[in-house]
């Protein structure tokens, strides 16, 4: 069995589409049939996340009210695991993962995958989401031995999850504190560009520290404050 695990807080706009992508690489025809789990971790959740994710069959919900996507994560990944999973995928409520994205974390024969993003859609920086569109793909490595870890794309054999004791109880970096105790550990890591997943450029980043608040720093990089950008955005609605 394969685990997939979503963690959510108030992402009734985006979960649909996230929950869709992962049920198709779950029925993937390379995975011959063997079972996927999904289960969203509600952490803290006050929209329609729930009702939205109980309209895909098959989906587990577990709620707790941590606002820590460290604890959200972990308790996903211990239900998957009593579940009988061999392998666990972590992914995020705000992210498209590819229709061959499990296929390709297993491809990999490693113990640890990480892979890479994109981002589809940099309208939410407003007139200036083309200058930091340039500058992300300038600066982010999109190839085989990139160094990047994204809990939005982050696959991990269970019994190497297990012998590090899991994610550690943070609200920001659990996904690289996790790859950090299992490249200690002597993992087998594969830094691959083959599990692709479309995640969100949006600006109320989720997980304080996490890819929204490393966009809003390019940003200011950039020399364009948020507050900018949302009064940009206004003026043009």
């Amino acid at each position: 069995m394969i685990g997939v695990v979503i963690p959510a807080h108030n992402e009734g706009e985006r979960i649909g589409a996230a929950l869709d992508a992962v049920l198709r690489a779950a029925a993937h025809p390379a995975l011959e049939g063997e079972h996927v789990g999904v289960v969203v971790v509600l952490d803290s959740c006050s929209d329609a996340t729930e009702a939205i994710a109980m309209r895909h069959h098959g989906v587990a919900r577990l709620e707790i009210d941590a606002r820590n996507v460290g604890i959200a994560r972990a308790r996903g990944a211990d239900f998957c695991i009593g579940a009988g999973a061999r392998w666990l995928a972590f992914t995020d409520a705000d992210t498209i993962v590819s229709p061959d994205w499990l296929v390709k974390q297993l491809a990999e024969n490693a113990e640890v995958v990480c892979g890479v993003v994109d981002v589809a859609d940099w309208s939410a920086h407003g007139p200036d989401g083309g200058r930091l569109q340039s500058h992300f793909a300038h600066h982010y490595v999109d190839a085989d031995g990139h160094r990047h870890v994204h809990g939005a794309n982050l696959g991990v054999a269970t019994e190497a999850y297990c012998r590090v004791g899991g994610f550690e109880p943070l609200a920001c970096s659990e996904d690289a504190a996790l790859v950090d105790a299992l490249e200690a550990s002597g993992a087998r890591i594969a830094w691959s560009t083959g599990p692709r997943v479309t995640t969100s450029a949006r600006t109320d980043a989720r997980a304080r520290g996490g890819f929204g608040d490393t966009l809003l720093a390019m940003v200011a990089s950039l020399g364009v404050t948020p507050s900018e950008i949302a009064l940009r955005k206004g003026s043009v609605a």
